[in-house]
Order: C-alpha cells, then sequence, then structure tokens
C-alpha cells in the first residue's frame, strides 16, 4: 500500500508541473492585454511562462506589446500564435510568418495575421499585398 501512495503521489507531482498552453474559449475567455473578448479564431494568441501560467490575447499585437512591457523580463515556455490558414490553431509563434495586409483586418486594428511558415506567409501576400515579417521582424514592427 505504501508503495502505491508514493506512486501516486510521484504521477501527480509530474503531472502538476507539465507546462502546456490552455484552450482559448472564445466568446467567453478575455484578452489579457486589452481586456476585449477574445473571438477571432484566426489571430488568438497565447503566452505561457517557463512557470506554466497562461496569457490569452485576442490579437498578436497584443500579445507583443504584453511581451515588451508587462513580460519584458519573463521567461517564456511557449509562444502561441493562431494559424490564419487553420482558425484555432495555435502554432510556435518564434516559427511563424507575419503578415501585416490592409486587406486583412485583425481585431485591433494592425491588421497583422501570422502563418505557419515564410512560403505560406508569402503565398498570403500575394493573395492580399501588404508585408511579411518573421518573428523578430514582428517585434520590432510593432515596437511600442
Amino acid at each position: 500500500m505504501k508503495q502505491f501512495s508514493f506512486l501516486v503521489i510521484i504521477t501527480l507531482l509530474f503531472a502538476s508541473c507539465n507546462i502546456t498552453p490552455e484552450s482559448i474559449n472564445y466568446g467567453s475567455d478575455a484578452c489579457h492585454f486589452c481586456n476585449m473578448t477574445i473571438v477571432d479564431r484566426q489571430h488568438a494568441s497565447q503566452l505561457v511562462t517557463a512557470k506554466g501560467k497562461a496569457y490569452k490575447y485576442d490579437a498578436i499585437e497584443c500579445m507583443v506589446h504584453s511581451l515588451q512591457d508587462e513580460f519584458k523580463d519573463t521567461e517564456m515556455a511557449h509562444y502561441l500564435v493562431a494559424d490564419f490558414l487553420q482558425p484555432g490553431e495555435l502554432i510556435d509563434a518564434t516559427k511563424a510568418s507575419y503578415l501585416v495586409s490592409e486587406q486583412v483586418q485583425s481585431p485591433m486594428g494592425a491588421n497583422l495575421s501570422a502563418f505557419v511558415n515564410t512560403i505560406a506567409g508569402q503565398k498570403a501576400q500575394e493573395k492580399f499585398t501588404g508585408d511579411v515579417f518573421s518573428w523578430k521582424e514582428i517585434q520590432d514592427h510593432l515596437k511600442l
């Protein structure tokens, strides 16, 4: 019985240390940065700290501004953005490609959308026009 109790405790400890993103409850979760309700599955984003705390955003620009201000000295485990072509699917923001196009409106008006890779971003640029950015470049573009 002692061994079983020990195994249960160890399992619970490992499960509680799992640092993963949280599901976004569209229509009810609020953006951590601007407090708007998150409804747009094509532009949502999320940060997860190294300690496992998740912060949800209604737009990529809200997440980037949050990183530049409140979280500039915080270690992050995950940087996630919605893939414009797969609404609701969060992808690694550091590997994504970003399009700023007046033809694609985002919730906070930066006209910023994310794509799974450079090729997808360039194809979107051909369709919508605008400028394509990497993760580092979009952060510089949105500097506060």
